[in-house]
C-alpha cells in the first residue's frame, strides 16, 4: 500500500509529461492559423461595450487602441457605475480626440446583481445599435486588425460566439512579470488544448462576441447578472442553445499592473476558486498542469520506492526540459513577450501550487476592491 501511494505522484507527473506534450501541439496548430487574413467583405456592423472601473495604469492607451480600427462601421460604448469614477474624465477625452466615430458613455449606477461589471453591460446595452456584440475588458490592448478577425467566424450561421485568448504584458515590475508568466505560461496553454482538441463551450473575458439575437435569447446580461464568471457562463448558455463558440486566432495583449506581490496573490486566488466554482472536477485535474512542483515530489518517492538516483534525477530532467520546451515556445507564439522572465520561473511554478492549495480553504474573493463569496451554485454574493 505505501509502495502504491509512493508511486502515485510518479503516475501524476508522467500525466503531466502528456499535458505539456500536448500543450506544445496545441501552440503549433494554433500558431499556424495566427496573422490570417481579414481583408474580406463579410464586415456586419459592430458594437463594443467597454465597461470600465477606476483610474487604471494605461487606461487611455488601451481604450485608444480600440479606436484605431481598420473596419467600416463599428460603436463603442464606454460604461462606468459611479458618476464619481476618475475614468470619466479620460474617456470623454478620448470621445472628443475621436469625433469622427460613434461612442458613447454611459453612467449607470442601476444594479441589477451582485457582479459589478455586468451591472455596467445591462446598463450600457440600452445604446447598442448592432447586430454582432463586442464585450472587451478595460486592460486589453489590441492592434487595428482586431475587429475583422473577431468577426470573421460570424460568416458561419452555426457560430454564436466567439472569444479570444489574450498574453500578458508586464508593466516592467518584478510583480507585472510574475503576472505575465501565469497568464502565459499556464492560462494561455491550456485554454488552447480545448479549443484545437475539442469543442469550446465558454468564452473568455478578453473578447466575449456575441449575435445580439442570442444574447437576447438568454435574457441579455441580466442572466448573468450574479455569476463572478460571467465570460464562462456567456459561452455556455449560448453554446447549450446550440451554436458552436469560435476561438479566433487572435491574441489579444493584456497589460499587467498588480502592485504588490499581495494584491497578485489575491487576484490569482479569485481565478483559481472561480475556476474551481463552474468546473469543479477540471480544477481538480488541472494539477498535472503544476509539471515541476509534481516532478520534485514524484523524483523524490522515485528514490524511495527504488533507491535508484538515476531513474529519479532522469524524471526531473524530463520535467525540466518540458518546462522550458513550453516556456520558449510560448515565447515564439506571443508577439513582443521574449524569454526575459527565465530566472523567475521557480518562483512562479512554487506560487501556483500554494494557490492551488488554499483555494481549497474558503470560496471568499476581492474583486475591485470589494470582497464577495462563491456560492456552490455559482452565484456571487457581497461577503457580510
Amino acid at each position: 500500500m505505501l509502495d502504491m501511494l509512493l508511486y502515485f505522484p510518479v503516475l501524476l507527473s508522467g500525466l503531466s509529461f502528456v499535458y505539456i506534450s500536448l500543450c506544445l501541439i496545441a501552440l503549433l496548430r494554433f500558431r499556424s492559423r495566427l496573422n490570417g487574413n481579414y481583408d474580406n467583405p463579410f464586415q456586419p456592423s459592430v458594437t463594443i461595450l467597454k465597461p470600465v472601473c477606476g483610474m487604471e495604469a494605461s487606461l487611455a492607451e488601451n481604450l485608444r487602441s480600440f479606436c484605431h480600427q481598420e473596419y467600416e462601421e463599428f460603436q463603442i460604448v464606454f460604461g462606468v457605475h459611479n458618476a464619481h469614477d476618475p475614468a470619466i474624465s479620460t474617456i470623454r477625452e478620448l470621445i472628443a480626440e475621436f469625433p469622427q466615430l460613434d461612442m458613447s458613455l454611459v453612467v449607470d449606477s442601476k444594479v441589477v446583481g451582485s457582479n459589478y461589471k455586468v451591472n455596467n453591460l445591462a446598463n450600457m446595452m440600452r445604446k447598442a445599435c448592432h447586430e454582432i456584440i463586442v464585450v472587451a475588458d478595460s486592460d486589453m490592448h489590441v492592434n487595428g486588425d482586431y475587429l475583422r478577425a473577431v468577426v470573421a467566424p460570424f460568416k458561419d450561421p452555426g457560430v454564436g460566439a466567439a472569444t479570444c485568448v489574450y498574453s500578458g504584458q508586464p508593466s516592467g515590475r518584478v510583480v507585472s512579470k510574475l503576472g505575465a508568466l501565469y497568464i502565459n505560461d499556464w492560462f494561455l496553454p491550456s485554454a488552447l488544448i480545448p479549443a484545437i482538441f475539442g469543442r469550446l463551450s465558454y468564452c473568455f473575458g478578453a473578447t466575449m462576441a456575441v449575435r445580439r439575437s442570442n444574447l437576447e435569447k438568454i435574457g441579455s446580461f441580466d442572466a448573468l447578472a450574479n455569476v463572478l464568471a460571467d465570460d464562462f457562463m456567456l459561452g455556455r448558455l449560448v453554446f447549450n442553445q446550440g451554436y458552436r463558440v469560435a476561438l479566433i486566432p487572435y491574441i489579444v495583449k493584456n497589460i499587467i499592473v498588480d502592485s504588490s506581490l499581495k494584491e497578485l496573490f489575491k487576484h490569482e486566488l479569485r481565478w483559481a476558486r472561480t475556476i474551481r466554482s463552474v468546473e469543479p472536477l477540471g480544477y481538480a485535474a488541472s494539477v498535472i498542469t503544476e509539471v515541476l512542483p509534481l516532478a520534485c515530489l514524484a523524483s523524490v518517492c522515485l528514490y524511495l520506492t527504488t533507491g535508484s538516483l538515476l531513474w529519479s534525477n532522469t524524471l526531473f530532467l524530463i520535467a525540466v526540459v518540458l518546462r522550458l520546451a513550453l516556456h520558449y515556445s510560448i515565447s515564439a507564439t506571443v508577439p513582443n513577450r521574449g524569454a526575459s522572465a527565465l530566472f523567475l520561473l521557480p518562483l512562479r511554478d512554487l506560487m501556483s501550487p500554494i494557490i492551488r492549495l488554499l483555494s481549497y480553504f474558503g470560496r471568499r474573493v476581492t474583486w475591485r476592491e470589494r470582497d464577495f463569496v462563491i456560492q456552490s451554485d455559482m452565484r456571487v454574493e457581497p461577503a457580510e
